[in-house]
């Protein structure tokens, strides 16, 4: 097992129907309309010498090494800015490309550190790598002329460190700033010798715009931007491609080891829901899975105010089956109930929810998921017929016109708020409903064209405004409502909508939005091109999230801006495991794939495959629980990776349940507030120590691969596993243990 490579081509790929054949080196070679003489000749297996060039960027042509001489033009031109042409025949490689090239690298190498042996890029370096590929054996300037090697060390950020004297300007972090992550914190200072990478004003990382999403640290080439942790480990030995446990994104990454030690964490290109990009979180933020205040021994205590006492797993869950045993036989068979977890795999989620229906023999399992999911799984449901967004997040790139409500994707979702900058800045229109000025409203090179700023609660209001418009200035698609909609529904729909009650002017009052501003988006968003709404928990997670969500199905249908790419109607997830945990059936009315607990053939089909009887009765939810606990008849809780006396409203209320409880058990990395009220306490895995499965946001199922031996010596699901087969039954019928899987 090594590290997992992945080819740089140089530039970025042509989507050109149209094929050009030319020849290179001999070899014929038909690529699409548009391709890089550098990247054709990739396609064939010759690498020509780069060092500005990169697939993540677009070409710049400032290192002058990738030279190639073109037959019937003048000069060598640079590969990555030249585009094939029909019939061209090309030389990458002969005396006078290799003089020319060997030339430009003396250059390099006059001004750079010879400290290869130990830098901590040794081994790793574009630099070195193209040095030895010129054949460059000799530097004919010497090294006593003016230079940059006294220039001083940036180690202001805490994940990586800036070392000038090392800078070739090659502007491949700049570049990576600006078109990949789109903060623009880089820049290129001074002229000529004098010209240097600056963060900001000359500021320090730690001091300017920069995110710390390390982008500039990926695209580097030298050892100017290197991780921290590289510096201090050394460069890794093996990899392992797994999924980030962050948000809803589901970003794909290269776990990079030094055996069983993570030395950093790259962003994979081939990622579907990222492209090689990141955030600080998934890139740096992993160095919980090693924390000293990790727990990693099962503890247990007879009561909370008692300290805690460290047992073998054994005895931890021996004691939660006979706990539990004995709350249901005092208190009944629905005194005990779990919650799964939206930070877990979907293995270990279908197993919590399994548990609970199996052997706790009733349906009282609930997620956090369910308070932000649950409005647009119906909603969504109740007007598109399926439980999800309808697009992926590359459709955002066809998008002529973004509706923003309720979500600050920079923030809360930051690899996909960089894609829709980009789109942005190429010209995509903004429409942003939220009573905060997120930072889309206005960030370098691009401003929303209208900030709907409406009150607090009124999100319903405003869309039904919006509906008015589309609807009394004959803004919608009638093709489309007719071919693709229910029309005696769109007639009601727009009978309601079209009511002078429902004017921006008429509710004004409500929103506390200027009607004209209303009014100016709702154009834009009915006759823009294709537009695309994005939405997150400001939408879902009121009283009225579910008529919030039909409001916006109902927009995009009335508009015809569903069912093609560059549309639709697209719920920002908030955890990495939102969708995975109610697909695997986490609410308490329903089975894994939103099936209803009370269909007979649906609870038959599972009661076969289990080997056990099962409860009819749909469950409590988390708040049900914990009345039921302030009134006596909830005693026990199975939780495992939330923290809901931390994350959940009205925490006296949350509190007071928990401490009314007789054994409350949690699963966690660490004591969290809620293990403040636990009688047992059962560590965790972290998503490095694990093999499974997420869900993102776009319903992409994507592998989550171990990386390292649990610290606690469990998987989650082994845990969960265990808990079921030192507990053979407890209160219910059937056996069923040997189908626990």
């Amino acid at each position: 097992m090594g590290l997992v490579h992945e080819i740089d081509y140089g530039t970025k790929a042509s989507n050109a129907a149209a094929l050009v054949t030319l020849t290179i080196d001999g070899v014929k070679v038909s690529v699409p309309e548009g391709t890089s003489v550098m990247r054709a000749a990739m396609e064939i297996g010759t690498q020509i010498p780069k060092l500005c060039a990169t697939d993540m960027l677009d070409s710049f042509g400032s290192c002058r090494l990738c030279l190639v001489e073109i037959e019937g033009r003048a000069g060598t031109p640079a590969s990555c800015t030249t585009p094939v042409a029909e019939g061209m025949v090309v030389h990458t490689q002969n005396e006078r490309l290799g003089k020319l090239r060997r030339g430009v690298m003396e250059l390099y190498i006059s001004d750079h550190p010879l400290d290869c042996l130990t830098c901590s890029a040794n081994g790793n370096c574009e630099l070195q790598d193209m040095a030895g590929a010129v054949g460059l054996r000799e530097v004919r300037y010497g090294y006593e002329g003016e230079n940059h090697l006294d220039s001083a060390k940036d180690v202001s950020n805490p994940y990586f460190q800036f070392d000038p004297a090392k800078c070739i300007v090659c502007s491949r972090c700049v570049r990576a700033c600006e078109e990949v992550q789109g903060t623009f914190a880089l820049t290129i200072a001074g002229r000529g010798f004098d010209s240097k990478v600056s963060p900001g004003m000359e500021e320090s990382f730690f001091e300017s715009e920069c995110v710390s999403c390390g982008a500039c640290v990926q695209a580097c080439p030298t050892a100017t931007l290197m991780e921290t942790s590289v510096v201090e480990i050394g460069q890794p030995e093996h990899s392992v491609v797994t999924t980030c446990a962050y948000c809803g994104v589901g970003c794909s990454f290269k776990a990079e080891m030094r055996g069983e030690e993570l030395v950093r964490m790259v962003p994979y290109k081939d990622g579907k829901a990222n492209h090689g990009h990141s955030c600080v979180k998934g890139r740096f933020a992993w160095g919980y899975a090693t924390h000293q205040d990790r727990i990693t021994r099962p503890m247990i205590r007879a009561k909370i105010s008692d300290p805690w006492r460290e047992v073998s797993w054994d005895e931890a869950i021996s004691h939660v089956a006979s706990e539990f045993r004995r709350i249901q036989a005092t208190y009944g068979k629905g005194s005990i109930g779990g919650i799964t977890s939206s930070r877990c795999t979907n293995e270990e989620t279908f197993l919590v929810q399994k548990l609970v229906r199996a052997a706790f023999g009733n349906n009282n399992v609930d997620t956090c998921a369910r308070v932000c999911h649950s409005p647009t799984g119906y909603g969504l449901s109740q007007t598109f017929g399926t439980s999800a967004g309808t697009q992926d997040f590359d459709s955002v790139e066809q998008a002529d016109v973004i509706l923003l409500i309720g979500a600050n994707p920079t923030d809360g979702h930051p690899v996909f708020g960089s894609r829709m900058k980009k789109r942005l800045r190429e010209g995509a229109k903004l429409i942003v409903i939220d009573p905060r000025r997120i930072d889309l409203v206005r960030t370098p090179h691009v401003e929303a064209a209208y900030h709907l700023p409406l009150r607090p609660g009124t999100n319903v209001a405003m869309l039904t405004a919006l509906a008015h418009v589309i609807v009394t200035e004959n803004l919608y698609d009638e093709v489309f409502v007719r071919e693709r909609c229910d029309l005696d529904a769109f007639t009601l729909w727009a009978e309601f909508a079209a009511a002078e009650r429902n004017s921006p002017e008429a509710l004004a009052a409500t929103t506390g939005v200027d009607p004209q501003l209303v009014r100016a988006a709702a154009r834009l968003y009915a006759k823009g091109g294709n537009a695309a709404i994005y939405y997150g928990l400001g939408v879902t997670e009121h009283s009225q999230g579910t008529t919030a969500v039909m409001a916006l199905a109902n927009l995009a249908m009335a508009t015809g801006n569903i069912g093609r790419v560059g549309v639709g109607v697209n719920p920002l997830r908030g955890q990495n495991n939102v969708q995975g945990s109610c697909d695997m059936g986490s609410f308490p009315h329903e089975f894994s794939g939103y099936r209803h607990v009370s269909t007979p053939e649906v609870r038959q089909a599972f009661e076969v495959d289990w080997g056990v009887s099962l409860d009819a009765e749909p469950g409590l939810r988390i708040p049900n629980m914990l009345d039921a606990a302030v009134d006596g008849t909830f005693k026990g809780l199975y939780i495992q990776g939330e923290d809901i006396a931390q994350s959940d409203p009205d925490i006296k209320h949350v509190t007071a349940g928990l401490a009314a409880m007789e054994c409350v058990v949690v699963q966690d990395l660490f004591l969290n507030e809620t293990a403040q009220f636990a009688h047992v306490f059962l560590p965790g895995s972290t998503f490095l120590e694990k093999n499974g499965t997420f869900t993102n946001a776009e319903r992409r199922i994507q592998l989550v691969r171990k990386v390292m031996t649990p610290k606690n010596g469990y998987e989650d699901w082994e845990v969960t596993q265990l808990m079921y087969l030192l507990t053979p039954r407890l209160i219910g019928s059937g056996s069923g243990s040997e189908n626990f899987s």
